[in-house]
C-alpha cells in the first residue's frame, strides 16, 4: 500500500509549523512535500532589526531542509491548484514548471503587501514583508544619510534625511522606532549641516499607534517614539506620492526620498484563485481548518478565514501568533484525517503581545501584565528567542555585539529599488533580470543595470540608479524578464478601502 501524499503550500509561520508537527506525527508513514519559493522559514518579527543593522539577514532565517528532515522541499511558487485532479502546478526558481499530486493539501500561502488606490504609491513606495525589502531599506537609509552629508543644498539634505512610514501597526511602529536610532547613529559618523538631523514620520489614519493592540501598549509606544523624535501623525495618511515627496491627506507636502508602506497585508491571491467560498480574500474553513466540501483540503494562517470560537461570528486576525498555533492544529487534523488521532477545533487564548521599540525600550503585555522600558525590552527579546525555531545562539550573539560595538553602516548594493516593487505577490523574492533567473541571471542583472545607469541619472552611489524615482527601471522583455514574481496582474483586493482615508480592515493583518 502506497503512503499518503501530503503537500503543504507555503513555509511561513503556519506552513512551517504544520510541516514540523506532521513530520513528527507521521514518523515516516506519509510522504510530506513542502512547496515554497525560498529554502528558509523567515522569522518576520525580527525583520526591522535586519533593516536597522542589528541582525545579519541569515539570523532571522531557518533552513527548511536542515530542520525538516522528514519532509521533501520543492522550491517554487504555486501558480494553480486543480482541486478535482488533486494537483498543484508550480513554477520553479529558474522558470521551469512542475506539478505535485496530493492526497491531502494544506494551503498556507500567507499574505502579501496590501495596496490602496493612492496615486504614485505603487511606483515610489516599498513594502516590508521579506528579506529583500529589509536589505533594500537598510542600504537606502544608509545611502540617503551619506548623500545628505555630502550635499551643500539644505533643501536636498532635508529631503534625503526625511523618512516616511505609512501604517502605525505592529510593523510600521517597529520600523520607525528602529529606523530613527539607526539613522541617528549614522549621523554621528557623517557630520551634517548645522541643526540638521534625520526626521522620521509615522502616519496612520487611525486615532492612535498600534490601533489593533491594547491601548496601554499604544500609549507606551507613542510616548517612546515621540521622546525619540519620531513625528507621529495620527488621523493622517498619504494622498499622493511623487518623485519629490508625498502629499499628506491634511494638505501638507513632505519632501522625501523614502516612503515605506506598512499599511497591512492581504491574503495571497492564490487562495482566491481556487473559486471556493471566501471571506474578504481568505479561504473559508471550519473550526478544524478543513475546507467545506473538500475534506482533503486544509488551510491555515493568513490565507484562511478561521472561525474565532472565543468570539462567535468573528474570524481570527491575520497575525503570526495565530498562524503558528493554527499550524500545529492543522497538522494534528491532517494526521487524524489519515486515521491517526481525533480532529480538534482551533481555539486560542490571548497570551499578549510584545513590541520592540529599539535599544532597551519595548512595550509588552505578557499574560495581560503591562510592561514598559528595559523590563519590557528583556521580556520581548526573551519571547523572540523562545519563539524562534532556530538560530537562537546566533541572534543572542548579535544582540550582545550590538550592545558593545558600533553598528556597521555600509551599503552593499545587493538589492535595487526596481527589484523590490510594492505591487508584487512575492515579497520574499526580489525581481531578477534575465530569462535564466539563476546565477547567470544575477550576473546579467549586474551588467544590464549598469547599462541602464549610464544615463544622466545613473552612477548613483551604492549602485542604485535613480532610487526608483529619477532612474528608469529595467524594462521587461526577452532580454530582461522579471524574475520569479507571481501573479502581479492580479487586481487589488476587491474589499480594500476606496481610498487612503479609510482605516484598515480589523480582520486584515499587519505582521
Amino acid at each position: 500500500m502506497s503512503r499518503p501524499r501530503i503537500v503543504i503550500v507555503g513555509a511561513g509561520f503556519a506552513g512551517y509549523r504544520t510541516a514540523r508537527t506532521l513530520s513528527r506525527l507521521a514518523r515516516g508513514r506519509a510522504d510530506i512535500t513542502l512547496l515554497n519559493p525560498t529554502d528558509y522559514f523567515l522569522y518576520l518579527p525580527l525583520l526591522p532589526q535586519v533593516a536597522a543593522g542589528i541582525l545579519e539577514p541569515r539570523r532571522v532565517t531557518v533552513s527548511l531542509s536542515g530542520t525538516l528532515r522528514q519532509a521533501r522541499l520543492v522550491l517554487g511558487e504555486a501558480d494553480r491548484i486543480d482541486l478535482d485532479a488533486r494537483t498543484v502546478h508550480y513554477t520553479g526558481p529558474e522558470g521551469d514548471g512542475g506539478s505535485l499530486s496530493y492526497d491531502r493539501l494544506v494551503l498556507a500561502a500567507g499574505s502579501v503587501n496590501k495596496l490602496l488606490p493612492v496615486p504614485g504609491v505603487a511606483e515610489h513606495a516599498h513594502g516590508f514583508r521579506g528579506l529583500p525589502e529589509a536589505l533594500y531599506l537598510r542600504d537606502h537609509v544608509t545611502r540617503q544619510v551619506e548623500l545628505a552629508a555630502a550635499t551643500d543644498d539644505p533643501a536636498e539634505c532635508a529631503a534625503r534625511c526625511t523618512f516616511v512610514v505609512v501604517g502605525a501597526g505592529y510593523t510600521g511602529t517597529e520600523v520607525a522606532a528602529h529606523g530613527q536610532l539607526f539613522s541617528d547613529a549614522q549621523v554621528h559618523k557623517h557630520p551634517m549641516r548645522t541643526g540638521m538631523r534625520p526626521r522620521w514620520l509615522l502616519l496612520d489614519i487611525a486615532d492612535r499607534v498600534l490601533p489593533e493592540l491594547d491601548e496601554r501598549l499604544s500609549r507606551t509606544a507613542d510616548r517612546v517614539l515621540r521622546e525619540r523624535g519620531v513625528d507621529v501623525r495620527t488621523g493622517t495618511s498619504v494622498k499622493e506620492a511623487t518623485r519629490e515627496g508625498v502629499l499628506l491627506s491634511d494638505g501638507e507636502f513632505v519632501d522625501t526620498r523614502t516612503l515605506v508602506w506598512c499599511v497591512g497585508v492581504r491574503p495571497d491571491p492564490l487562495a482566491e484563485s481556487l473559486g471556493l467560498p471566501m471571506e474578504r480574500g481568505r479561504l473559508l474553513v471550519d473550526p478544524q481548518l478543513r475546507v467545506p466540501g473538500r475534506p482533503e483540503v486544509f488551510a491555515c494562517g493568513d490565507a484562511a478565514a478561521v472561525p474565532d470560537l472565543e468570539e462567535p461570528g468573528q474570524y481570527t486576525p491575520m497575525t503570526a501568533q495565530h498562524a503558528w498555533r493554527q499550524g500545529k492544529v492543522c497538522a494534528h487534523n491532517v494526521a487524524a484525517s489519515l486515521g491517526d488521532g481525533e480532529p480538534r477545533p482551533y481555539r486560542h487564548s490571548d497570551l499578549g503581545f510584545v513590541v520592540d521599540l529599539g535599544g532597551v525600550k519595548a512595550a509588552a503585555n505578557p499574560l495581560g501584565v503591562h510592561l514598559s522600558g528595559p523590563v519590557a525590552g528583556a521580556v520581548t527579546r526573551g519571547y523572540h528567542l523562545a519563539a524562534m525555531p532556530g538560530n537562537r545562539v546566533r541572534v543572542a550573539a548579535d544582540w550582545l555585539l550590538d550592545a558593545v560595538l558600533p553598528r556597521q553602516a555600509v551599503q552593499l548594493g545587493l538589492v535595487r529599488s526596481w527589484s523590490v516593487p510594492l505591487d508584487t505577490a512575492s515579497p520574499e523574492l526580489a525581481r531578477v533580470p534575465g530569462p535564466g533567473r539563476g546565477e547567470s541571471g544575477a550576473e546579467e542583472a549586474s551588467g544590464q543595470a549598469a547599462g541602464h545607469a549610464s544615463g544622466p541619472t545613473g552612477n548613483r552611489p551604492g549602485g542604485e540608479p535613480g532610487e526608483g524615482r529619477s532612474g528608469p527601471r529595467p524594462p521587461a522583455g526577452p532580454h530582461l524578464a522579471p524574475g520569479p514574481v507571481k501573479r502581479t496582474d492580479v487586481p487589488a483586493d476587491p474589499d480594500a478601502p476606496a481610498g487612503p482615508d479609510h482605516p484598515a480592515d480589523p480582520l486584515e493583518g499587519d505582521s
